[in-house]
């Protein structure tokens, strides 16, 4: 009886290896294979250009300024970098507005806190309508000085193309 079990056992392990083995070479062939190249990237790069031409109502101020931002699908973050130069005096406020295309004003969709000081980066998770508003370009930067309080420079942000 003892011989029998042990005959039994090894049966036992010889096919469940045979199983295994059969059964997990077609995977191996029939997987689909992940490259840098056939993965989709999560990130959306976006940009703009702020001047005091974009200001609504424009003003004198010759300050310019850019802003880079990346939106990421996956997680619903915004990374940006806020840089500029040339303005009439120190950033008092910086915000995104939004829902609004260039040449229309917006309220405040989304506060830029921290350093106002060139570089201004941060980020942000974006609600659902947020980052509609912001894919579709319905968002811009403004930055507010003192001397021009409802905002000195402007600038839209829109997919990097």
């Amino acid at each position: 009886m003892t011989q029998f079990r042990h005959i039994f056992a090894l049966s036992l392990v010889a096919s469940t290896l045979a199983i295994t083995a059969c059964g997990s070479a077609p995977m191996a062939t029939t997987a689909p294979a992940t490259t840098a190249a056939t993965t989709p990237t999560a990130a959306i790069a976006m940009t703009g250009s702020l001047s005091a031409a974009k200001q609504v109502p424009t003003n004198a101020s010759t300050g310019t300024g850019t802003v880079q931002a990346s939106f990421d699908k996956q997680t619903s973050t915004l990374n940006w970098t806020v840089t500029y130069t040339g303005l009439t005096g120190p950033v008092r406020a910086a915000h995104f507005h939004g829902p609004a295309l260039a040449g229309v004003n917006a309220g405040v969709a989304l506060g830029i806190s921290g350093s106002l000081e060139s570089p201004m980066k941060g980020s942000a998770v974006l609600s659902a309508a947020q980052a509609a508003d912001v894919l579709a370009g319905k968002w811009y930067v403004n930055l507010h000085t003192a001397a021009n309080p409802g905002g000195e420079i402007r600038g839209q942000v829109d997919a990097a193309k």
